[in-house]
């Protein structure tokens, strides 16, 4: 089918690139829609979660008792309550229109009791906050209020020469979204001369290093489009497009390079440019089949978490994979068929060449090394994965929040001097709403629930606790509290509220942000291991499909889980204990996002089960024809060589650039993927692998080539059973004619 499909996208390549054009186009008009209809928020919350069922009813008659958001106003020269300072911050405050704001409260505002008055003041009184709460409760419409009012507040006081400064999550989020939005500018700007430049070097030539560019561009805007048409009929998260980004050009790479590789060797083998093309699509074009197939599975695997931030990047991610598919098996033997003999056109002096290189390299050599003692190696580098996996088995989990954002942000610096220089933090409160069997504004009901928040406030962590609203047979009690809401200490004490009894026949559910990231941790944790079984299993079927051996599909399974753990173990030390943070450039917190995890998995183990298909897939063709197991896994990584790392280093180009990112959570993705991808390529797909190969010999292929049921015309890469001479002791290949029946399809020649 795959042959047929190679030939037609050859023989029709016009109809196919204007087809291509068109959805690119739509792509470009429809799908760039796409930033103006994700109105759902980052979406890290469990909809199912006690915390947010508790900000439903909050939403109603009840009301919120929290600030979205907190504005610092400061002054080295007067005092809050001196004229200078206090004229024009009333007259900020005069100004507010009222249109989406629920409550402003500050040491100016009204005419409240002078000792409730003073916690809006610091200790020296040179600096002040107004608390503002917001009517909508939802992250995205927050930020639309914020910054329709944020020069209000700006304006009067800078004229004054007093500082203003932003925080609460409202001013979290919008710093969030702002420095998002220019770091991952940033990052392109930065990487893609630097990019191009790599591709030149990978493919070798002008003409070959275009193709993966016109590839990623139908991927990301046919992406977009789709993306369009889902948030048409579902919520999705602002934070899927970093995905296309990310993916999109990533799988676009290292398709291109499996198929420009082969069609290269095929044309050396003296093949005709359409039956090289038709091969092509053959033999790389099954391995990209069977990688995208896995890669599309790792991140199904995200649909089973209720999140809309994760469900979201699964949506994304599987459009995308898809699209980078069809773009290689369609778009790209098109324009290979176009490009013909001139796919070396502009080649570089530098550059990757056509044609054979030495068999027996340095890789080779190693490989050898490798497999003379495989029990040893095998040992010692599961022992060095294992140790740099130890200190994820400490890791504390958070989630998203201020902390995430450099040092020098408003919302940063508001959080540090609410908690140093001021007697309350309005930031830090849990708010208990309690359901009572009764009307809750009795006077019994009331002293029994003023009762039930003198218990709470004994919780440690908790520094008071009262009834502050009533309505039906509802209660809502505000919890100030003290702990770090991402500390070991809040879980504590959100696990000891929680384990208080309310009044007899009531109900309690709590909220705020030491409560949603509980519970935010408890959904990943519970159901992550739901995750891993699921893309382990489907992804190791995937591999029995292709390879029919059950030995080797299990074992590639088990070496990408060592892979991520290892990488998990590295990103534990660098940004819960800070190792490297000072070169990083951020400042460590004592945790790490429980979303990320997640999505490495999503995203590395779908690209480590990429890289391993694309090894094996020539292992298995070197094994068949020569029947010398140790051989072909030589050869295999030394002619796999260069294509792997070069993809690992295309891709680790296009992630590494949210390394530099200010924001913690991107750079926690940026530098997890290119660990993980860094481990794979060079420790495991070319070191631990060959080691366990050596170690099983032929049962690595077991039920074994000596099954007929599993050789011949079923097996995955074969269109008919090899007739493949065993290859002689020389440094020569095999002969591509007897090659290319008897692969899933790989790279060229090393």
């Amino acid at each position: 089918m795959l042959t047929s499909l190679g030939r037609f996208a050859a023989r029709q390549r016009w109809w196919v690139v204007v087809g291509a054009l068109l959805l690119t186009l739509l792509g470009g008009v429809w799908g760039t829609g796409t930033f103006g209809t994700l109105t759902g928020g980052a979406g890290f919350d469990d909809p199912g979660s006690e915390s947010v069922s508790a900000d439903r009813t909050l939403a109603g008659p009840l009301g919120r008792d929290s600030a979205d958001l907190v504005v610092l106003y400061a002054s080295d020269r007067y005092t809050a309550d001196q004229a200078a300072f206090a004229r024009p911050v009333r007259a900020a405050l005069r100004a507010l229109p009222r249109e989406g704001i629920e409550a402003v409260d500050s040491y100016w505002t009204g005419k409240a009791e002078p000792q409730r008055a003073e916690r809006f003041l610091s200790r020296d009184r040179h600096s002040g906050y107004v608390a503002v709460r917001f009517a909508a409760d939802d992250d995205q419409s927050q930020v639309k209020a914020l910054e329709r009012i944020e020069d209000r507040f700006r304006k009067p006081a800078g004229q004054a020469g007093i500082s203003v400064r932003f925080g609460g999550t409202a001013a979290m989020t919008e710093q969030v979204n702002e420095h998002t939005g220019s770091d991952i500018a940033r990052a392109e700007l930065l990487s893609l001369p630097v990019l191009l430049l790599l591709l030149l070097v990978v493919f070798g030539s002008v003409t070959a290093a275009a193709l993966p560019l016109a590839v990623g561009t139908l991927v990301a805007l046919g992406s977009l489009a789709v993306l369009r048409t889902l948030a048409a009929v579902t919520e999705l998260s602002s934070s899927v497009i970093n995905v296309i980004t990310i993916l999109g050009l990533g799988l676009a790479i290292d398709y291109a390079l499996f198929m420009v590789g082969r069609f290269r060797e095929e044309l050396a083998a003296g093949a005709g440019v359409e039956d090289a093309v038709a091969r092509t699509t053959a033999t790389a074009g099954r391995t990209v089949a069977f990688s995208g197939l896995a890669v599309a599975i790792s991140f199904a695997g995200l649909a089973l978490f209720p999140s809309r931030f994760l469900s979201s990047m699964g949506y994304a991610a599987v459009s995308v994979v898809g699209f980078a598919v069809l773009g290689s098996l369609t778009l790209l033997p098109a324009l290979l068929r176009f490009a013909g003999r001139r796919i070396d056109a502009g080649r570089l002096p530098f550059g990757r060449r056509s044609g054979a290189a030495p068999e027996r390299g340095r890789w080779y050599r190693t490989v050898q090394r490798v497999m003379r003692r495989p029990a040893l190696h095998t040992v010692v580098l599961t022992a060095v994965l294992l140790g740099l996996a130890a200190p994820a088995a400490g890791v504390n989990w958070a989630r998203p929040a201020d902390w995430v954002l450099p040092a020098t942000s408003d919302a940063r610096q508001v959080g540090t001097a609410l908690q140093d220089d001021f007697r309350t933090d309005p930031t830090r409160t849990v708010t208990a709403v309690v359901e009572l069997p009764g009307p809750a504004g009795t006077g019994h009901a009331r002293s029994r629930t003023a009762a039930y928040a003198d218990r709470l406030a004994q919780v440690k962590g908790v520094e008071h606790a009262a009834v502050t609203a009533t309505h039906g047979d509802l209660a809502r009690l505000t919890l100030g509290y003290a702990p770090d809401p991402m500390s070991r200490e809040a879980a504590t004490m959100v696990e000891d509220l929680r384990a208080v009894s309310p009044p007899e026949g009531a109900e309690t559910r709590f909220t705020g942000m030491p409560v949603s990231r509980v519970d935010i941790v408890g959904m990943i944790g519970g159901r992550a291991p739901w995750m891993g079984l699921f893309v382990a299993a489907v992804c190791a079927l995937v591999l029995f499909l292709a390879f029919r051996s059950l030995a080797l599909s299990l074992v590639t399974v088990a070496l990408g889980a060592l892979s991520l753990l290892a990488a998990f173990g590295v990103i534990t030390l660098i940004f819960q204990y800070g190792w490297g943070a000072g070169l990083l450039g951020f400042d460590p917190v004592g945790a790490v996002d429980v979303n990320f995890p997640v999505l490495i998995v999503a995203i590395a183990f779908g690209l480590a089960m990429d890289y391993q298909v694309f090894l094996l897939s020539r292992v298995r063709e070197q094994w068949q024809a020569t029947g010398d197991a140790p051989g072909a896994v030589a050869t295999a990584v030394q002619r796999t060589a260069r294509t792997i790392t070069g993809a690992g280093l295309l891709l680790a180009l296009v992630v590494g650039g949210f390394a530099a990112s200010s924001v913690t959570f991107l750079k926690m993705i940026g530098i997890g993927l290119v660990l993980a991808v860094a481990l794979d390529v060079l420790l495991v797909r070319a070191l631990l692998l060959p080691a366990v190969l050596g170690l099983l010999g032929e049962r690595a292929w077991w039920p074994g080539r000596r099954s007929g049921r599993w050789s011949g015309r079923r097996s995955a890469g074969a269109g008919r059973p090899s007739t493949a001479p065993p290859a002689p002791p020389a440094t020569s290949a095999p002969a591509v004619g007897s090659l290319r029946t008897a692969s899933l399809g790989t790279e060229p020649r090393q």
